[in-house]
């Protein structure tokens, strides 16, 4: 599977993407497509933690302010998480956040929440070529905005 890039030049700005990957499924998910030699931009970096659930809206907030330009949580699937519900209080907490990023100066387009299982290789690759093709058509997240 390859993923469609969005075509740029050599001398054009590169997207700084920041994942949050639980260490259950989405990271195994990952780690099954570097196994399988599926592709995936290189410009974004992997965080692993042990549950989406212990990402807070902070580490966002740090994350932008750092210079990402977006950022991604991944978790695991609605019902499968190893600690019972992890999951849904990320999708609530980060509701919440996605609410208040207008305020923030954020476009709530360069943050995305996905579940990925350990077995969607494919999707995970296909989800963050995806986010990056976006953060390419949204540019970089301004310094003025931080």
């Amino acid at each position: 599977m390859t993923v469609e890039l969005y075509v740029r030049k050599e001398s054009e700005w590169e997207p700084k993407v920041l994942m949050f990957a639980c260490n259950w499924c989405s990271y195994a998910g990952l780690d099954l497509a570097g196994t399988s030699r599926l592709r995936y931009p290189i410009n974004v970096t992997v965080i692993k933690t042990m549950c989406s659930g212990r990402v807070e809206p902070t580490m966002v907030m740090k994350a932008f302010k750092e210079g990402v330009d977006g950022v991604i949580i991944s978790m695991c699937n609605p019902g499968d998480c190893h600690y019972q519900d992890g999951n849904y209080k990320t999708m609530r907490r980060f509701a919440l956040f996605r609410e208040m990023m207008d305020s923030f100066g954020i476009e709530q387009d360069r943050l995305q929440i996905v579940g990925i299982s350990a077995s969607e290789a494919r999707k995970a690759v296909q989800v963050i070529g995806d986010f990056v093709n976006r953060m390419f058509e949204l540019g970089p997240f301004k310094e003025d905005e931080k």
